[in-house]
């Protein structure tokens, strides 16, 4: 919604506040209700159809700890949990801003505002939280400094699980807390890291994933924090570590459940000090940068279990984000494979344009031990060997509950091959050239795979 369009509610005790909010925003909104008496709240949010409430945090009997802010936004949403709600108060600090956006505000505005600054905010509020939402992130070129569309992939959401995760992705996103993501393999960690940095104010800086789960403990200090040269054998010259890379943007920690309790006294203390030193050198250098971390493990009871620093969760989880896997919103299969149905058609220029409902409602019955990532794989190979226009059952490879391919595979990278080659060879007749052209292999490869399987 455009803020021209918009009907808007102030609550604040302070008058001059109110009619310096209603003088500014009056030029640009449909509507502007100011209110001094927060007690006339749950009247006027069930009948005053308000596309946006600015609410003050701290009232004259709360002076400025924010307790009745809060109270009062409980009651907002509680009545209308869709609302937007902006608060505003001349005390805030980054602490008191997580715990209004953990509590469901949309953001967070300081008393006294920039004009400018306040309007913007605003208008990012309602023109934000589609019913599906899907973001193509944009990366910043390195050839030449300019924002271009990315190849980064789309958040597909409609379930209402989802849609709660990205809401409070994008309020987060506006502050620099850290933001700890939890999800399985295949949930999209990633994606949803990418899409906090690119809502953040930092999105035209740099975003750097660093994969700890693939770091080696003798790697991880030079590769991480740099190195100078000759700190090492093979360091010829000085180099820059992922932190100091990520200068002014995010830099986000993969897999951070993997690191052993060393490594992570070494990260505790860069986070702690918001500083690297390189190996070989004793020269600090100041950081400014973003961090979001993720992993697939239960790191609660890894700190019970005395295997992760909980000193360390405390600094990486100020916000924790729970992305639920896909067995858990069925909803969602649908949109997600029609997506990448349309993402590998015009990949590999395939004519296929359609699916069928009998394979959606086979879909919606299947378990995904993959989550997303397994669907975007076993799209893509469907895409590739389908002959129709439109998908059918057949056409898609799955597990069976016993762990057997059904109509192909999940996991199991050689019997996922031999069921392909099979289902080529069987469409082709038997076709060698045919069938090799097809699976995007020569023929001799195709001869060797044929013989491997005993096909």
């Amino acid at each position: 919604m455009q803020l021209s369009e918009a009907k808007i509610l102030i609550i604040d005790d302070d008058v001059d506040v109110l009619s310096a909010a209603k003088l500014l925003l009056k030029r640009h909104a449909k509507a502007v209700d100011i209110e001094k008496n927060p007690q006339k709240l749950p009247f006027l949010v069930t009948n005053g159809d308000y596309n946006l409430i600015l609410l003050d945090m701290n009232f004259t009997r709360d002076v400025n700890s924010g307790r009745e802010g809060f109270h009062w936004l409980d009651r907002i949403l509680d009545i209308k949990p869709a609302s937007k709600v902006i608060m505003i108060t001349a005390y805030g600090d980054i602490e008191m801003a997580i715990r209004a956006i953990k509590a469901g505000a949309t953001d967070f505005v300081l008393k006294p505002w920039e004009n400018d600054k306040l309007l913007t905010t605003i208008s990012g509020a309602l023109e934000g939280g589609n019913d599906k939402i899907q973001v193509v992130a944009e990366e910043k070129s390195k050839d030449d400094g300019k924002k271009s569309k990315s190849t980064v992939e789309a958040i597909v959401a409609s379930s209402d699980s989802m849609k709660q995760v990205l809401a409070t992705a994008e309020r987060v996103a506006a502050t620099d807390a850290n933001v700890l993501i939890l999800g399985e393999n295949g949930t999209g960690k990633t994606q949803l890291a990418k899409h906090i940095h690119q809502h953040s104010k930092r999105a035209d800086k740099p975003f750097v994933v660093v994969d700890l789960g693939a770091l080696s403990e003798s790697l991880f200090e030079s590769e991480l924090f740099g190195h100078v040269k000759g700190a090492f054998t093979d360091a010829k010259e000085d180099r820059a570590g992922r932190f100091e890379e990520a200068k002014g943007g995010t830099i986000f920690l993969d897999e951070i459940g993997n690191l052993t309790l060393a490594l992570q006294a070494k990260l505790l203390t860069v986070i702690q000090e918001r500083r690297v030193t390189r190996v070989g050198s004793n020269k600090p250098i100041s950081l400014d940068v973003r961090l979001l971390c993720a992993t697939n493990m239960n790191i609660e009871k890894m700190v019970t279990e005395k295997t992760f620093r909980q000193d360390l969760l405390y600094r990486i989880n100020t916000i924790e984000l729970d992305l639920p896997p896909l067995r858990e919103r069925p909803e969602d299969i649908s949109a997600l494979a029609e997506y990448y149905l349309k993402q590998y058609g015009k990949k590999y220029n395939r004519p296929v344009n359609d699916i069928s409902s009998a394979l959606i409602k086979k879909m919606q019955q299947y378990n995904w031990p993959g989550n997303i990532r397994e669907l975007q794989h076993a799209i893509e190979r469907a895409v590739i060997l389908s002959q129709e226009k439109t998908l059918q059952p057949d056409d898609l490879f799955l597990k069976s509950s016993g762990g057997t391919p059904t109509t192909a595979t999940g996991f199991d990278l050689e019997d996922m091959e031999k069921t392909l080659i099979v289902k080529a060879m069987k469409r082709f007749n038997g076709n060698i050239t045919d069938a090799a052209r097809e699976l995007g292999l020569s023929r001799a490869a195709l001869y060797r795979r044929m013989e491997k399987y005993g096909l």
